[in-house]
C-alpha cells in the first residue's frame, strides 16, 4: 500500500485552527489505488496510520521544524507576538535611496505596514515631473506618493475598493525641495481610517480622509518601490511598468 496521511488543521482561508494539534484528526488514503482520496482507511488501518504519523514526526524534528506554531495572524508582527528576531529591533526610522532592491525596500515598511504611513522625501524637480516618489504593495492594497503634471498626489487602495486619491492643486516649483506624507491614523483596532496630508518645505498644502485602511499586511509579494512602483500599480494615474519618477530623489525617509 502506498499510504499518504494527512490531516486538515486549518484550511488556507481560514484565520483559526480547527482544533488543537494534539487533536488533530488524521486521515489515510492508498494513493495508488485510490487516486482522488476518496476512501478514507484510517480506521481499518491504524497500524500503517501511526507509521506515516511516527515518519512525519521524525522529519519534524530532524529539519527542525518542531514545535509546530500554528499561530496565523499573530505571527504577521514576528518580534512582538511570535518571538522572531527582528532586524529593525527598536528602531523606527530607515532610509532609502533610488534604486534598492525589492526584498531591501521591503524591510524598510514591513514593521510600519499595518498601520502606520509617515514619509518624508527630498529631491530635486524638473518643472512639470511625474513618476512615483514611493509606493508600496499595488492594485489589491496599498498606497503611493507620486507626482503627476508635476501636482502631487496620494493614492491608496484597498482589497475591495479603489479608494479617493487627493493631491495639491498647484504644480510642485521647479528646483529642490522637500515632500512629505503624513497619516494620522484614528487607532481603536486595525483597519480603521484616518487623515492624510501631504507637507512641501514643512508647510501642509493638501489633505484628505481615509475611511478605512487595510489591516494587518498589504501585500504577500509586493514591495515598496523608491521612485517607481514596480508591480501591480496603486493607481492608474500612471501606467504599469512606466511610471519612474522623472526628477532626481535624494532621500526617502519613513517613520
Amino acid at each position: 500500500m502506498a499510504g499518504l496521511a494527512g490531516t486538515i488543521h486549518r484550511a488556507p482561508w481560514e484565520q483559526l485552527p480547527r482544533r488543537k494539534l494534539q487533536e488533530d484528526i488524521w486521515e489515510l488514503y492508498d494513493a495508488r489505488n485510490d487516486f482522488s482520496l476518496n476512501n478514507n482507511l484510517a480506521a481499518s488501518n491504524p497500524e500503517k496510520l501511526k507509521e506515516l504519523q511516527d515518519l512525519f514526526h521524525e522529519g519534524g524534528e530532524k529539519y527542525r521544524v518542531l514545535p509546530i506554531d500554528d499561530r496565523v495572524l499573530e505571527r504577521i508582527n514576528g518580534a512582538a507576538t511570535a518571538g522572531r528576531p527582528d532586524l529593525m529591533g527598536d528602531r523606527n526610522l530607515a532610509h532609502a535611496f533610488r534604486g534598492h532592491g525589492g526584498h531591501e525596500r521591503k524591510r524598510l515598511h514591513q514593521r510600519q505596514e499595518p498601520l502606520a504611513l509617515d514619509h518624508g522625501g527630498c529631491g530635486d524637480s524638473q518643472g512639470g515631473a511625474n513618476g512615483v516618489i514611493i509606493a508600496q504593495a499595488g492594485r489589491f492594497g496599498g498606497w503611493s506618493l507620486y507626482l503627476k503634471d508635476g501636482s502631487l498626489r496620494i493614492a491608496t487602495t484597498s482589497w475591495d475598493c479603489r479608494k479617493p486619491r487627493f493631491q495639491r492643486q498647484q504644480a510642485l516649483p521647479a528646483g529642490k525641495a522637500t515632500v512629505r506624507m503624513n497619516f494620522d491614523y484614528d487607532g481603536g483596532g486595525v483597519g480603521k481610517g484616518g487623515t492624510a496630508s501631504i507637507l512641501v518645505n514643512g508647510q501642509s498644502v493638501a489633505s484628505g480622509r481615509i475611511e478605512r485602511t487595510q489591516g494587518m499586511i498589504f501585500s504577500a509579494d509586493e514591495t515598496a518601490g523608491v521612485g517607481q512602483d514596480d508591480a501591480t500599480p496603486v493607481t492608474t494615474d500612471y501606467k504599469e511598468r512606466d511610471n519612474s519618477f522623472t526628477g532626481k530623489i535624494l532621500k526617502v525617509t519613513g517613520t
